[in-house]
């Protein structure tokens, strides 16, 4: 498997360059099992996403004229909910928000109370029953780490829609990311994001050209 390594500045960028990266070295197969399978898409073996200031705004990437963009700032706060907070909408089997909310609570609390200087702030998602979903959490963990007065997150998924799903991802992780920073009393951080399955799906192959500006 190829490891793929990715520096960038902020969010916008980082997608960017995973579309880049993407299109020209993913992996191109069909799917049998999940999201849109019988179809085809192209995946990075494992790719880790190392973004210096995730805090530059805007979150959501800015695509040239005549592409839809993946994602707004209105949905962005709108998801930040499902990634906080227990309450599920009807129809859902699930949210992270299930997962992490008091983990969220004990990670502040774990900083503010015995200090810094922990490997013990790390929160999961999913169960042993996620794997009998019919859609398992793609968001699998989020690990945490002060350094330097400053709040980082390590975050790791196990199937990672580039297109979408990235650039809505991780500026609500972001946000709360903040969130968790102001609680504590740090400052905002980097965000190390990590996938084996990152990858785009065959109808957004021709939109990812364009908004990469790749030929």
């Amino acid at each position: 498997m190829e490891i793929s390594k990715i520096m960038a500045r902020d969010l916008s960028e980082a997608w960017f360059l995973c579309l880049r990266q993407t299109l020209a070295e993913g992996y191109e197969y069909k799917i049998d099992r999940g999201s849109y399978a019988g179809q085809r898409r192209k995946e990075l073996d494992f790719v880790v996403v190392n973004i210096r200031c995730p805090g530059t705004r805007p979150l959501a990437p800015d695509v040239p004229q005549g592409v839809p963009p993946p994602t707004t700032m209105e949905y962005i706060e709108s998801y930040l909910p499902y990634l906080m907070t227990a309450h599920r909408a009807k129809g859902e089997q699930y949210t992270y928000g299930q997962y992490l909310e008091k983990q969220i609570d004990e990670v502040i609390k774990m900083y503010k109370e015995d200090g810094y200087n922990t490997n013990q702030a790390f929160m999961a998602v999913g169960d042993a029953q996620s794997i009998f979903l019919s859609d398992p959490p793609c968001l699998r963990a989020i690990d945490t780490r002060i350094r330097d007065s400053q709040l980082n997150f390590v975050v790791y998924f196990r199937s990672w829609d580039l297109w979408a799903g990235f650039p809505s991802n991780l500026a609500a992780i972001q946000l709360l990311k903040e969130y968790m920073a102001g609680e504590i009393g740090v400052s905002d951080g980097e965000i190390i994001a990590m996938s084996k399955g990152m990858h785009l799906y065959e109808y957004s192959w021709e939109l990812a050209k364009i908004a990469a500006r790749v030929d």
